[in-house]
């Protein structure tokens, strides 16, 4: 009986921590290729504008999508 009740507390956050990496892991990206992009830092490499901007639009979607989710599992 203890363990099935354990199995749900823990299966019931999950989803929140998975929805919060998932900020952090676009808030992350959307940082280091907007800098990228804009100043040149950490890559700098002026070629690749367009993957840099691939990027920023990837982070911007997988951050929307998990403050959709959380916002959803409230």
């Amino acid at each position: 009986m203890a363990s099935a009740s354990l199995g749900k507390k823990a299966s019931s956050s999950m989803p929140k921590a998975f929805t919060f990496v998932g900020m952090a892991i676009a808030a992350l990206f959307l940082v280091v290729f907007g800098l990228d992009l804009a100043v040149g830092i950490p890559f700098q490499r002026p070629a690749y504008g367009i993957v840099n901007i691939g990027f920023i639009l990837g982070a911007g979607i997988l951050g929307y999508i998990s403050w959709t989710t959380l916002r959803n599992l409230r």
